[in-house]
């Protein structure tokens, strides 16, 4: 038996690095999980057969979460096939770095409606069935730059930012539906962005990490698994810093 047998779940930006870990470590759990990409369509096929390889059902949808109708038709899809919907995480972000002086309105408004806006297009058409059936786990990633900022981000830091305040906002006004929701703040984590860091810039990152070193997606995978498990029923409005001791 799996803590999320039988599950119905939904994570946005699911086809590579956290998100796919994501998909992968519910399925792992017993969930069946739907997966939502943008453009990486043979990445995105590829991590559903591997869900249903586990003998859990996968759709891979192809949509962008930052347009509210395109984000609602995925969630309806999910519903009537399901007929309900059990997790929802939030997953989907972009980063388009610059000093803020050199930054485009295209650079801010991208990031922020890809991590941001999205998240407000998914959430709202997934709490109506959650609140049908008085029970959900909704859960954000965010990050580590939301919290403590981060030079030449201010676009994605104010995204993620937006996430937390969202978060708790969102947490008081399901709180008596019995629907949880929490986020997540990774540090450094390995993925295609880290993936191109130098050895020299690998390095000092290490100095500022307690624990020294990155984090591999599989560790914010499984806290994720956790705060969708009924292990953690109890726990709404919080902010998980997964980050190796980054910000205490």
């Amino acid at each position: 038996m799996g803590l999320l047998d039988d599950k119905v779940a939904l994570v946005t930006g699911g086809s590579r690095g956290i998100g796919r870990a994501i998909a992968v470590a519910l399925a792992d759990a017993g969930a069946h999980v739907m997966i939502v990409y943008r453009r990486a369509a043979e990445e995105a096929e590829c991590v559903a057969d591997e869900i249903k390889k586990k003998g859990r059902s996968s759709v891979a949808f192809q949509g962008d979460v930052a347009v509210y109708i395109e984000a609602k038709d995925i969630v309806d899809k999910v519903v009537v096939q399901y007929n309900r919907l059990d997790i929802l995480v939030n997953n989907a972000g972009i980063t388009k770095d610059g000093l803020l002086m050199r930054m485009t309105e295209e650079d801010w408004d991208g990031v922020i409606n890809t991590n941001l806006k999205s998240v407000f297009n998914v959430t709202k058409a997934a709490i109506r069935p959650m609140m049908t059936q008085r029970s959900g786990k909704i859960i954000n990633i965010t990050s580590v730059s939301g919290i403590i900022g981060n030079a030449g981000q201010a676009n994605y830091a104010a995204s993620k930012a937006g996430m937390i305040g969202f978060t708790k906002s969102l947490a008081k006004e399901l709180g008596s539906r019995n629907i949880q929701v929490n986020a997540v703040a990774p540090g450094f984590v390995e993925t295609d962005m880290t993936a191109k860091l130098t050895d020299e810039q690998r390095q000092k990152l290490a100095e500022i990490i307690p624990l020294r070193r990155t984090a591999k997606p599989e560790e914010i995978a499984g806290v994720v698994r956790f705060l969708a498990s009924s292990d953690a029923d109890y726990i709404t409005g919080q902010v998980i810093c997964v980050d190796g001791g980054m910000v205490m």
